[in-house]
């Protein structure tokens, strides 16, 4: 897991809301509390805005450019935090492109790859999937996966993609992960809920890259 660049951890929920100056003292106060709400921040203006603010401001990283909306999540409930959320980036169509998955409650990144050329968003979602399925079975964990993809959800139900990304002499290893993905989905079965992020209710995913 990488390390994490966050200075100041505001908790809204827990044993003693605040903002603390470290892990380990944010830690001590949701340790043990199943509604616990908290994020980390960079800077302490952005800790100070964010404890005086909704925690659902932000879920996501782009909390700022789609704010959850009270009427959808009446309708949809709220997500499920303790889980993993996906999300991959493409510059252009085929373009470079990574993909990326994160602790949904804290925005922790737990991996990333790329960056891979000739490439699109929609392999880089499913790929995403994917790894984070694979990564959970190998830790026999039963966390559920997020994805903002339609495309790629359909794509994990049939095991197999659809994309007419044609091969290039950039893309080979992409095609690599495509193929492994795949054959590790038909050669695996897997407890992990896979399920759709409904970001018109929620904002942005928190696994987002912020590059809209």
């Amino acid at each position: 897991m990488a390390k994490s660049k966050n200075k100041y951890f505001v908790v809204w929920e827990g044993k003693q809301p605040g903002i603390y100056t470290s892990w380990e003292a944010c830690k001590k106060q949701v340790h043990g509390c199943p509604e616990a709400k908290y994020k980390g921040f960079a800077t302490e203006a952005e800790a100070q805005e964010a404890f005086h603010s909704s925690y659902w401001n932000y879920v996501g990283k782009n909390a700022k450019k789609t704010v959850p909306n009270k009427a959808l999540i009446a309708e949809y409930g709220k997500p499920d935090l303790e889980s993993i959320s996906v999300d991959a980036a493409c510059s252009g169509n085929p373009g470079v492109m990574e993909y990326q998955g994160v602790d949904t409650r804290t925005g922790q990144l737990i991996f990333r790859q790329g960056p891979y050329e000739d490439g699109t968003n929609n392999i880089g979602e499913f790929l995403a999937i994917v790894h984070a399925l694979a990564l959970l079975k190998q830790k026999n964990l039963a966390t559920p996966v997020y994805s903002d993809s339609r495309t790629a959800l359909a794509w994990l139900r049939n095991k197999k993609t659809k994309s007419q990304l044609q091969p290039t002499p950039f893309n080979a290893k992409l095609f690599e992960l495509i193929a492994r993905a795949e054959q590790w989905l038909a050669e695996n079965d897997y407890p992990n809920k896979v399920l759709k992020w409904h970001t018109e209710a929620w904002g942005e995913i928190p696994a987002d890259f912020g590059r809209k």
